[in-house]
């Protein structure tokens, strides 16, 4: 019979893991800035304002742009955080 061990982490339990988070807004802006080109590019004949997909596909454009800044507030408050736990 085996009996198992767990390891409890040395840190006072206020790290964060913001790894996916980042990962996943990544993937999150270069999509919609995918779907924002396409729909921009297939609706650019009539380029005007009354034409609503070419609009919407500048709408996913410039969405995915706050969300890849958003991204990069977020890891570098991440990555400062920790650096400076790293210090103490």
């Amino acid at each position: 019979m085996t009996t198992r061990t767990a390891t409890i982490s040395s840190g006072n339990g206020r790290e964060r893991h913001v790894g996916k988070l980042v990962t996943l807004m990544t993937a999150t802006a270069w999509v919609l800035l995918g779907i924002g080109l396409l729909l921009s590019l297939f609706n650019i004949q009539e380029f005007n304002d009354r034409n609503t997909s070419l609009m919407v596909g500048v709408g996913f454009m410039v969405g995915s742009v706050h969300i890849y800044v958003i991204r990069t507030a977020i890891h570098l408050v991440h990555s400062r955080a920790q650096s400076e736990d790293d210090k103490q």
